[in-house]
C-alpha cells in the first residue's frame, strides 16, 4: 500500500498561488462525498504565505506552502467521536462529513492551524489530499498537477523511484518536517524552510571605501562548527541557513589588514551593515 505525501521544495516556489487557486477550483461549491463537503467561501485549505526576512538592504523573501500535514497521530482526532477523524491505509486523514458534524473542537486541535470551521454546515474542514481523485485513479492531487515550477510534489513516500522521494533524494540536506516538536509524525515534508542568514558588506577603509572583493571570513559556532565565504565583487557576504539562539564568532582576514572578529547572538536574520578593514600598523 502506498505512502501518500507532499513535499513543498521552498527555493522552487514563485508565489503564483496557482496551487491555491487549483485547490479552490476542485472544491469550491463541490461535494466529494465520502472524503469532502464543497469548501466553504474563504476557507484556504492549501494558502501559500510570504515570509519575508532580513534587515536594510539584505532582504529575502519566500513563500511557504501551509496544508494538512497528513500526520500519522494526527492530535486532530484527539476527542472526535470514533470515525469521525481517520486515517486511512495510503496515509491520508480523512474528516467524515457526517460523523464530524457539530465537533469544532477539531479545528481547535491542529497544531498547524489548517483546519476550518465550516460555520453553514456545521463542519470542521481540511485539505483531503485529493483523496477522490486517487479513489478514481488518478496518479496526482490538483496542487502538484498544476504547479508551474515544480515546487509542489506529491507521490508515494514509500517508492523510492516516486517523484516525492526522488525531490526529497536529491535535497536530502534541506528535508524536513514542519514543527516535528508537536509529536504529531506528520508525513508531509518541505525542503529549506527559512531559517536566520547572517550577511554585511567589507570595504578597504585606506582606499576610499573600495569594497574588499575576494576577503576570507570564517564563521564559528559554540561547538567548533565552521562555516565558510568569500566576499563577492561588491565586498557582500552572506552565511545562510543558521540556528536561531545560537552564539557565532565572525573572523574576517585579508593580507595587509588587521583581522576583524565579531561575537554574534544570533536571533533572527541579522544585516552587520559595513565593515571596515584597517591596514597593519607597522611595528
Amino acid at each position: 500500500m502506498a505512502r501518500y505525501g507532499l513535499v513543498f521544495d521552498i527555493e522552487k516556489c514563485c508565489g503564483c498561488y496557482a496551487c491555491f487557486l487549483s485547490c479552490r477550483d476542485e472544491f469550491s461549491g463541490k461535494d466529494h462525498f465520502p472524503t469532502a463537503a464543497s469548501q466553504e467561501e474563504g476557507q484556504r485549505w492549501l494558502n501559500i504565505e510570504e515570509i519575508e526576512y532580513g534587515e536594510g538592504s539584505k532582504i529575502k523573501v519566500d513563500y511557504f506552502a501551509k496544508m494538512c500535514q497528513q500526520c500519522e497521530d494526527p492530535l486532530c482526532a484527539k476527542g472526535a467521536p470514533e470515525g469521525a477523524v481517520y486515517r486511512r491505509d495510503d496515509g491520508i486523514v480523512v474528516f467524515d462529513p457526517e460523523k464530524t458534524k457539530g465537533e469544532k473542537g477539531v479545528v481547535d486541535n491542529c497544531p498547524y492551524g489548517v483546519v476550518f470551521w465550516n460555520e453553514a454546515r456545521q463542519l470542521p474542514q481540511k485539505c483531503t489530499m485529493c483523496a477522490h481523485m486517487l479513489d478514481s485513479g488518478e496518479k496526482n492531487v490538483r496542487c502538484s498537477e498544476c504547479c508551474p515550477t515544480g515546487a509542489m510534489v506529491f507521490g508515494d513516500l514509500d517508492d523510492p523511484a516516486s517523484a516525492a522521494s526522488l525531490a526529497l533524494k536529491a535535497k536530502s540536506d534541506r528535508a524536513e518536517a514542519w514543527i516535528p516538536e508537536e509529536g504529531a509524525k506528520p508525513s508531509c515534508r518541505y525542503i529549506a524552510i527559512p531559517k536566520p542568514f547572517l550577511a554585511g558588506e567589507v570595504y578597504y577603509e585606506d582606499n576610499a571605501g573600495e569594497p574588499a572583493k575576494g576577503v576570507a571570513l570564517y564563521l564559528t559556532d559554540k561547538s567548533g562548527g565552521k562555516l565558510n565565504s568569500v566576499t563577492d565583487c561588491f565586498g557582500d557576504f552572506e552565511f545562510t541557513r543558521l540556528e536561531k539562539g545560537q552564539t557565532y564568532t565572525l573572523r574576517i582576514e585579508a593580507d595587509g589588514y588587521q583581522e576583524v572578529t565579531r561575537v554574534i547572538d544570533l536571533g533572527d536574520s541579522i544585516n552587520l551593515g559595513a565593515i571596515a578593514l584597517s591596514p597593519h600598523i607597522p611595528a
